[in-house]
């Protein structure tokens, strides 16, 4: 690491120490917002750390500006969010690259907004299947009156905790800093037999960046900025919330979960932890690499407790390939079924969400291994006989993350970091309200629509008049 890195890490930790945290980072005005976003310039050496989010759209940004645009959209708040839950039937994929009319480039951009959206949605900051505490021991690896699965799993996790930097040190630690680069793109689309591919998924990728901060027990809080648009989560121990700006501020069903970007190589204890109860189903080569396989299933009883209404979470399981030759981590694979009901009583529609992970280049940070970068694809499949009129759909993204800063027991981080938003409403959010509004079946869209309609007219009435944010988008579906 140069000297501009380490004094910029430094100065990170002072600031961290005098109060600057992610809980004081909310809820700025716009001056405050502004001295600290220079404040972090000059710490970052030409601004490569990320502008404090606000909770809510960028009043300065338009949806098409980037995060530091200065273009005001026309036509208030309302009308803003009004434009945010309004998705085509199709992402951007099927908007023509070279499309000179005014029409068709306004479609374009549309279009990219209904894919960032989805992207973001689906990739910005996913779960993991069921609730972990790193804080409990691991049991004790026992081959007498064990299932050899059960056995082989747990001598699999003995050698991934060793090569991560040992049990002792990985309990040893009480927070843990992370930041990053990402880029997002939908790649592909899928609908009546018809495929149609992004040949330009380079240029079109959305860049960002984020910043993940964690404290022991089971306290994590995650800023992601990527193509203008903002999303932030995090975890107090006992609730688990989002904010996103088409939805607001949310807290999720079901069990507190850690955030499945942290599994990806950057805690090793509470991936370790969160195989526990895997088996071990075989071997397979990935990458080039020999791998053994855990398979981890979550329960019935958490899956009712993460369904909603028509919504019901079918299955999640979670698979992670251990290198034979590291004993590392090296790469995640994770499925998810959603069946949504008519509440007409007609036809299902299922969702099913797939999240491979490639998790690369691991390298020793105050003795603890790190993944410092990896990839991801996702692919969102929409099938059921009441999708038939619709066609099945199937829509493909990916990610690639580079991590370029990481820290160990951060001076200053205290529990107060990880307070969630004031407004976050009583009710909670399933899964399913992250699904394409757009592609859903007409009877199951009114699942979560309603409640929108509501708050929708709200701003519309409010729209010349101003609108406050905080309350404007709290969810209170039941």
């Amino acid at each position: 690491m140069d000297a501009k890195r380490q004094g910029f890490f430094s100065a990170l930790r002072e600031e961290v120490a005098r109060g600057l945290s992610p809980g004081r980072a909310r809820r700025r005005s716009a001056s405050n917002a502004a001295e600290v976003a220079a404040a972090l310039r000059r710490l970052g050496g030409g601004g490569e750390a990320l502008a404090p989010l606000m909770e809510g759209p960028d009043p300065e940004a338009g949806p098409g500006a980037t995060c530091g645009g200065s273009a005001r959209k026309e036509g208030g708040w309302g009308r803003w969010v009004r434009g945010q839950l309004q998705l085509t039937r199709a992402p951007a994929l099927e908007a023509g690259a070279g499309a000179g009319s005014g029409a068709a480039a306004a479609a374009a951009a549309a279009g990219r907004r209904n894919d960032l959206r989805l992207l973001l949605g689906v990739m910005g900051a996913p779960l993991a299947p069921v609730h972990v505490c790193a804080a409990e021991p691991l049991p004790h690896l026992s081959i007498k009156d064990t299932p050899i699965e059960t056995s082989s799993a747990q001598y699999i996790l003995q050698q991934y905790l060793a090569a991560s930097g040992g049990q002792r040190l990985l309990s040893s630690i009480r927070n843990s800093y992370a930041m990053g680069k990402v880029r997002m793109v939908a790649t592909e689309f899928e609908a009546g037999g018809r495929v149609v591919r992004n040949r330009m998924a380079a240029q079109r990728a959305e860049p960002g960046r984020f910043v993940l901060w964690q404290m022991a027990p089971e306290m994590w809080y995650m800023e992601l900025a990527v193509g203008g648009s903002k999303v932030h989560a995090g975890c107090n121990g006992k609730l688990v919330w989002r904010h996103t700006p088409w939805l607001g501020a949310h807290s999720a069903k079901g069990p507190v979960r850690p955030l499945r970007r942290a599994l990806q190589g950057l805690d090793p204890l509470t991936a370790a932890s969160m195989f526990a109860g895997a088996r071990c189903i075989g071997e397979r080569k990935v990458n080039g690499e020999d791998c053994f396989i855990l398979k981890l299933s979550a329960d019935p009883e958490t899956l009712r407790a993460r369904s909603e209404g028509l919504a019901e979470i079918i299955r999640h399981v979670l698979f992670g390939y251990f290198s034979h030759k590291s004993g590392l981590l090296v790469h995640l694979e994770d499925s998810h079924l959603t069946r949504i009901q008519s509440a007409t009583g007609g036809d299902a529609v299922y969702w099913e969400t797939t999240i491979s992970s490639s998790v690369e280049d691991y390298r020793a940070v105050d003795g603890v291994v790190v993944a410092h970068a990896g990839r991801s694809a996702v692919t969102l499949f929409r099938f059921g006989e009441a999708a038939v009129g619709l066609g099945h759909t199937k829509t493909r993204m990916e990610e690639a993350w580079t991590i370029e800063e990481v820290a160990f027991d951060v001076p200053g981080l205290s529990a107060d970091c990880f307070i969630p938003p004031t407004d976050v409403g009583p009710g909670s959010v399933s899964e399913a309200a992250e699904l394409p509004r757009g592609e859903r079946s007409k009877a199951a869209a009114g699942l979560v629509l309603p409640c929108h309609r509501a708050r929708v007219a709200a701003l519309e009435k409010a729209d010349d008049g101003g609108v406050a944010w905080s309350g404007a988008l709290q969810l209170g579906c039941k």
